[in-house]
């Protein structure tokens, strides 16, 4: 039986891919810590070579279907909130929306509401190509930098390196370059890590450049909702 410390239990959406959920769930178990508190969550796992092929063909209700399934499952498990671990899968929120059983602590709107708070009016993105292109993150009250288009094939590569264990130092290094010729030269304040593994190789004090990393912002909201 639930106790009144006791916070609500989470469904988390992993596999986007399995890096990214190891690094929310030490995230949410550190948070929980932090404030005396143990997490309660389910994971279910998606497949991210399922899923990402969905988002890059623009499939987004297809998309939906697939997310909401897990979240689904975790909430006949008793989760009465849902999160999902990458940001490239939110680009369907409007369609997951309507499927939902249980409420969803959306990314785009928790880090939207940081830029707010930090004061950024132009911003830049690294993530899939899919993310970089997309619209989700009109909602951020600022203006977002398309980069030319070799530049967002070199990022989605660059993050896709990192999502299957092949990068390297050097690539990382191009990747700190391109985020100064963002600042430099189209007049971006900071670079939002909209892709949840690059807060697995670098963060907002050992980036090089200024940047928000989205997973952090995101775990932080997520335990503030299910504690508060």
């Amino acid at each position: 039986m639930r106790n009144d410390k006791d916070g609500r239990v989470l469904g988390l959406v992993g596999g986007l891919g399995p890096n990214a959920t190891v690094y929310y769930y030490n995230g949410l178990i550190a948070a929980h810590k932090a404030r005396g508190r143990v997490a309660r969550m389910l994971i279910a796992h998606a497949d991210v070579d399922h899923g990402r092929p969905l988002a890059e063909a623009g499939k987004l209700d297809e998309l939906a279907r697939y997310l909401n399934g897990f979240i689904d499952a975790t909430a006949a498990g008793g989760a009465e909130m849902a999160a999902i671990v990458a940001v490239t899968p939110h680009i369907c929120t409007a369609q997951l929306t309507p499927l939902l059983k249980i409420p969803l602590i959306d990314m785009v709107s928790v880090v939207a509401d940081e830029v707010r708070t930090r004061g950024f009016k132009r911003i830049a993105l690294f993530g899939t190509r899919s993310t970089v292109r997309s619209r989700m993150f009109g909602r951020l009250g600022a203006d977002v930098v398309v980069p030319a288009d070799d530049e967002i094939e070199f990022i989605n590569n660059a993050y896709l390196d990192v999502v299957y264990d092949r990068s390297t130092p050097a690539g990382l290094d191009r990747l700190r370059e391109l985020a100064h010729t963002l600042i430099r030269r189209d007049g971006a304040e900071a670079v939002l890590l909209a892709g949840t593994d690059l807060s697995m190789v670098m963060d907002e004090h050992s980036a090089g450049f200024p940047t928000l990393d989205c997973a952090g912002v995101h775990i932080a909201a997520i335990t503030k909702k299910l504690l508060d």
